[in-house]
């Protein structure tokens, strides 16, 4: 019985990997201070149906990026759909937000994503949009670095 326990917690410690694919709580951006800052100060862009707002700033939490995510309660009246879109653009960003490089020694960025289309999206078309919003959050972030040196 214990040799079967030990297997697990070996097998366990094996399949753990550097890359984590997780979206933790401290990860999720629930501060109102840097919701309205991030939302006054911010840069923008737009990967369709996506729209990202960025800042650069410090954080309550020790982590390199908080991200948030919204539907229009405008466009899409039912909770329920709303929701799904919030779940789907979650997933889209645990799989993919390896692709966000650690930023400059003791900075952080907050990043809310905001989804503008106007019909129910399927998950193939939400993740192209999420990898299409990293690659452009990454290279403008690199942009600033640049201007910086």
């Amino acid at each position: 019985m214990t040799y079967g326990l030990y297997f697990f917690m070996e097998a366990k410690e094996k399949i753990e990997s550097p890359t984590s694919y997780t979206l933790k709580k401290v990860e999720r951006l629930c501060s109102k201070k840097v919701i309205d800052k991030l939302f006054a100060e911010g840069e923008s862009f737009l990967a369709f149906p996506i729209k990202v707002v960025y800042k650069v700033t410090k954080l309550p939490q020790p982590v390199p990026v908080q991200a948030g995510f919204t539907v229009s309660k405008k466009i899409f009246k039912r909770a329920v759909k709303r929701n799904r879109i919030k779940r789907l653009m979650r997933e889209a960003y645990r799989l993919n937000k390896q692709m966000l490089p650690l930023l400059a020694d003791e900075q952080q960025m907050a990043v809310f994503f905001i989804f503008i289309g106007k019909e129910l999206p399927k998950f193939v078309q939400i993740d192209k949009a999420m990898k299409k919003a990293l690659y452009k959050l990454v290279s403008s972030c690199a942009e600033v670095e640049n201007k910086k040196a």
